[in-house]
């Protein structure tokens, strides 16, 4: 990890702002995600992970609040998370923690509903080492956070 060093994108008005702390662990996206070429935006972010994971801490917190993303978005995104879910150490924590508008928040009530809505992050999510833990915010109109809950995978 001689060379490894955080990496901050900056939001634009059609890619997310990307902050990934390797000291700390925590990785945010937040914004939207619409960019013509996702490849271009997700790929330098993958190879990161994928560097990361050599060497993680032992709680990883992946904040994800982003008010909408494209389809070719969440394929990036999910490359990302199966990615995060290969930490090759069983004592260790991954948690997401996903934004959702309150309304959105208060219709989820069982895991099935939480894998329904975060089909991505669910699929994957059988084949995971370390322990996996999703916490759900409700956020109001101005994205502050009203309501949480943590599920345990």
């Amino acid at each position: 990890m001689k060379d490894f060093h955080s990496l901050l994108i900056e939001e634009t008005a059609k890619t997310p702002q990307i902050e990934l702390n390797q000291l700390t662990g925590d990785f945010i996206f937040s914004g939207r995600s619409i960019p013509e070429n996702a490849a271009k935006v997700y790929e330098p972010i993958l190879n990161w992970v994928k560097e990361y994971i050599l060497h993680a801490r032992q709680t990883t917190n992946l904040r994800l609040n982003m008010e909408y993303f494209n389809t070719s978005s969440s394929l990036w995104l999910a490359k990302i998370f199966k990615v995060l879910m290969r930490i090759n150490e069983p004592d260790f924590v991954l948690i997401f923690h996903l934004y959702l508008p309150v309304n959105e928040f208060d219709e989820i009530n069982e895991f099935d509903d939480i894998k329904d809505a975060f089909f991505p992050i669910a699929d994957v999510l059988q084949f995971a080492l370390p322990s996996i833990f999703i916490k759900l915010y409700g956020t109001n109109g101005a994205y502050e956070v009203v309501k949480d809950k943590l599920v345990f995978i």
